[in-house]
């Protein structure tokens, strides 16, 4: 079994259908999906909230300054709306715009016939109903609102229909974080910048400044923490990070951030000129760190340099992990840094800002904000690690170092990539096979490597009859984002409609590292 894909150069896939077709899996019960909780619903209003409340209220300070008569500070603000959301609301159409006219070429046949009659004017209704909610600069909304619509269909559905409705939910929760978290670092971040410059300028807050910067700074935030969770529960190698976890990292980057903000606004009110500089120059060394780091996330050289210059910006702020293995000694690296610098720029502000204007007292209590804002984020960062982190506390029984954990041997013929479920298919793991599993912080071996696929079982269980396999022609990117399948949407097509069509669920199999004679399995076939 094959299936077809449109556009060319993506990752080859050749689809098997099982040796003996037309039945569920049989010997034994399959292990239960992963189900919707109401706690999930609410966290994607949440986010709705969090996301409203950033723009609403950027927009509400922008008619202030513009009323007032402050046009340069207006044209600013309303800058900084305005272009991000504009980047992403192209973004977000030409995915719809793939997503549709993929779906339609599937399901109508696109044959001149189908063009007309009702459903062609229910295609040409859905095109400009999606039109006009890009147009208003609602497309983040209408994903969320979806986002919800699918998890709560997932619950209502029968079982087959419900595994589904999980997956759109999970593709559709993918966009949104990707979507949210480019428009956060392009728009709040330099919103809350630029609106905390202005205060210590006019040594005043403003209800509405502070409700503008409270809502930005809030939003970074939030999306670092919801990117994460949904990357770990979009994964069926990594264990899932719990609310109480992701509620932490909330605090933890909101606290790190902050004291960033306060440092570069200090630095800003009194140095325009070199705070350009340094962000120029900090942005430019990070971005060839990472570059040196050589990360593999997308298909091409020049795709992968643009995306590691875009994590530059997200290194201006805060730490984003965009490697696997010891992420440990590298997030130390990059706080001691920051540290350095926000003391730096805090302490030349101290030396040099306008002392008619601001009083000795009132900046000392601003060192002191930047200060203990910086170390009530590593608190909290120490609390994640050391108590709420997925893969159990950093100084705990399981936390021994993985240089004395012995690596589990190789089964003899299973490769490297083995088969592996979609998100939430397969059992998790549990106490002693958990001990060997490599997890995202420190691991000695690959995070990507997978238990045997062939486990010791009692003899009397009858064979479980397979269902398709979906092989890819691509080795599995050992980077913490999300596989091929929830990144590439040719991909995503194929696994919506077996899911749709399959009485089992479809298994994934990527291209082993190393093995030359195994591309030759592969077919050009997407």
């Amino acid at each position: 079994m094959a299936a077809k894909s449109d556009g060319g150069g993506g990752p080859a896939v050749r689809l098997e259908s099982p040796e003996s077709s037309g039945g569920r899996r049989g010997g034994g019960a399959a292990p239960p999906a992963r189900r919707y909780r109401l706690r999930d619903g609410c966290w994607v209003l949440c986010a709705l909230l969090v996301c409203f409340a950033d723009g609403a209220s950027d927009l509400w300070l922008a008619a202030h300054y513009y009323v007032r008569g402050q046009r340069w500070w207006f044209g600013l603000t309303l800058l900084f709306v305005l272009l991000p959301s504009l980047v992403v609301q192209l973004l977000s159409f030409r995915w719809f715009v793939y997503d549709f006219a993929a779906g339609t070429k599937d399901g109508a046949g696109s044959t001149k016939d189908s063009a007309r009659g009702p459903r062609g004017c229910c295609r040409l209704c859905v095109w400009l109903l999606q039109g006009l909610i890009h147009l208003l600069q609602l497309g983040q909304v209408w994903r969320y609102l979806r986002t919800l619509y699918l998890g709560l269909q997932s619950r209502w559905q029968a079982e087959h229909r419900r595994r589904h409705f999980y997956w759109r939910m999970m593709f559709e929760s993918a966009d949104i974080s990707m979507l949210r978290l480019l428009e956060t670092f392009l728009k709040s971040a330099p919103q809350l910048v630029l609106q905390l410059s202005i205060m210590v300028q006019q040594n005043s807050i403003e209800p509405l400044q502070g409700l503008s910067a409270s809502a930005s700074l809030l939003s970074l935030a939030w999306m670092i923490a919801s990117y994460q969770k949904v990357l770990r529960d979009s994964r069926e190698d990594k264990m899932p990070m719990s609310y109480k976890g992701a509620v932490v990292q909330i605090l933890w980057h909101l606290f790190t951030i902050a004291a960033r903000a306060i440092a570069f606004a200090l630095f800003a009110s009194v140095f325009q000129l070199y705070f350009g500089i340094f962000i120029v120059t900090h942005w430019c060394i990070m971005t060839f760190w990472i570059i040196q780091g050589e990360t593999d996330f997308c298909m091409s050289k020049w795709e992968e340099i643009i995306y590691n210059m875009v994590v530059g910006i997200i290194y201006i702020f805060c730490w984003f992990n965009v490697k696997e293995g010891r992420s440990r000694y590298r997030m130390c690296i990059y706080y001691v840094i920051t540290l350095s610098e926000n003391a730096a720029l805090t302490v030349l502000w101290f030396l040099y800002y306008n002392r008619k204007a601001i009083s000795d007292f009132d900046a000392l209590i601003l060192v002191c904000v930047v200060s203990s804002s910086f170390a009530l984020g590593i608190f909290f960062m120490f609390i994640y690690y050391c108590l709420l982190h997925p893969n159990g506390p950093m100084f705990g029984s399981q936390a021994g170092g993985c240089i004395f954990r012995p690596q589990p041997a190789p089964v003899p013929g299973s490769p490297t990539d083995a088969i592996t479920s979609p998100p939430r298919s397969l059992p998790r793991t549990t106490g002693g096979e958990r001990e060997g599993a490599p997890g995202e912080r420190d691991s000695c071996v690959p995070v990507f490597q997978v238990r045997p696929c062939a486990p010791p079982a009692p003899a009397a269980r009858a064979p479980r009859t397979e269902g398709p396999v979906i092989r890819i022609d691509l080795p599995r990117k050992k980077y913490p984002a999300w596989d091929a399948h929830f990144i590439d949407r040719r991909l995503r097509k194929t696994i919506l409609a077996l899911e749709y069509a399959s009485p089992t669920t479809p298994r994934l199999q990527y291209r082993t590292p190393g093995a030359p004679q195994e591309v030759l399995e592969y077919e050009t076939t997407v």
